[in-house]
């Protein structure tokens, strides 16, 4: 699937309410990190650098939403084509 580049920040909105829907947050910060899933304590968190292409912070989101099992609960078609096609090596 060819995605455009204006597309993708569309594509991020709607990966963060999916994450959100799983009972994870995700925050955007600053640092020399690429970004993924981990727990704090009892809390599901998303850490995306800040400083990434919009294409990179929509393949570490896709990244940690299969971590959380995002392959169990019903998704858009488009979406899920997005998240099965996308992959941390890219």
């Amino acid at each position: 699937m060819k995605i455009k580049e204006k597309e993708f920040e569309t594509i991020l909105d709607d990966l963060k309410s999916i994450a959100t829907q799983m009972g994870a947050k995700v925050r955007f910060e600053r640092g020399d990190f690429k970004g993924g899933y981990c727990l704090v304590k009892d809390s599901k968190i998303i850490v995306i650098n800040r400083l990434s292409t919009t294409q990179r912070k929509v393949i570490t989101l896709t990244a940690a939403l299969k971590e959380l099992g995002v392959d169990e609960i019903y998704l858009p078609p488009k979406l899920r084509e997005i998240i099965e096609e996308m992959d941390e090596t890219k």
